[in-house]
């Protein structure tokens, strides 16, 4: 018997999700929550063999990614799925590099979702065969630590002179690092350049 564990924050897809896998013979839904840090402390009551996680789960602090890479350091034994609705160069970036055991779209048939479960449960890795394509496409960061650093600020809405502040530099030199961050990204603005980096997961 494998025991699943969900984390997904809509309420009927959750539902629906526990449902259909509540049909395998071999399978167990022993917890089903509504975000990752429920996961996260779900799992380590009832500790699950799979962890299936939404990637986006507003609730709480934790999303899907952030959730699996806690399970990896907190729970070994739990084996990781993310489930997305996008396949996003991003999402795909932070899932590797967050080593999760499977990466699958939200729009794969049922029996796909099942025979992920199993393998992953198995010890092997999935990736959703759509993606695999996108996972050969992924470009390197051209963002420095310090840059990265910078454009997450940039993203809150921060302007120069609290970042120079929070990150101890001058407000040119922040200034152009900004400058320095659009140029790489070849974004039209800083607001581009935050979609650029999100998009392509360095932020």
């Amino acid at each position: 018997m494998i025991r699943v564990l969900l984390a997904e924050d809509q309420y009927v897809v959750r539902g629906a999700l526990a449902a259909l896998l509540g049909l395998e013979a071999d399978l167990e839904v022993v917890a089903a929550v509504e975000s990752g840090d429920a996961a996260v402390s779900a799992a380590l009551l009832h500790r699950p063999d799979v962890a299936v996680l939404d990637i986006d789960m507003p609730g709480g602090t934790l999303d899907g990614l952030a959730a699996a890479g806690e399970l990896r350091l907190r729970l070994p034994s739990c084996r990781t799925l993310i489930l997305t609705g996008y396949g996003k160069p991003g999402h795909l970036r932070r899932a590797l590099g967050a080593q999760v055991d499977g990466f699958l779209l939200k729009t794969a048939p049922p029996e796909e979702l099942v025979a992920a479960i199993r393998a992953v449960a198995g010890g092997r890795r999935v990736l959703d065969p759509s993606l695999a394509v996108t996972a050969w496409d992924l470009a390197d960061n051209p963002l420095t630590p310090r840059e990265a650093d910078v454009l997450r600020l940039v993203a809150e809405g921060i302007d120069a002179a609290e970042i120079a502040g929070r990150l101890f530099l001058s407000a040119g030199t922040v200034r152009n690092y900004i400058t320095a961050i659009v140029a790489k990204l070849n974004a039209r603005n800083r607001i581009d350049a935050v979609r650029v980096a999100r998009e392509a997961g360095w932020i």
